[in-house]
């Protein structure tokens, strides 16, 4: 079983470097959406690896993938005036 732990916390840790280094072009509102649960699953998956061995490039990838979970939500919270 800690095998399989290990490996699923290297799968999503590849999984973040690999969706951190995509071109983010939000052209409509569900791409933003989409951008932003994907960004903070992987924050949420990252934090529980970073509570048990404190590594601080984990934390540095989470401020990363926040930055960009930022933007993405930027955007989104724009207010409509009518």
């Amino acid at each position: 079983m800690y095998i399989s732990l290990k490996t699923n916390n290297m799968e999503l840790i590849e999984q973040a470097l690999i969706f951190e280094k995509q071109k983010f072009v939000f052209k409509n509102t569900s791409d933003r959406i989409r951008c932003s649960a994907e960004a903070k699953k992987l924050i949420l998956g990252i934090n529980e690896i970073y509570k048990k061995n404190k590594d601080q490039e984990l934390m540095d990838l989470m401020k990363r993938l926040s930055a960009i979970k930022q933007k993405a939500e930027k955007r989104l919270n724009m207010r409509i005036t009518v």
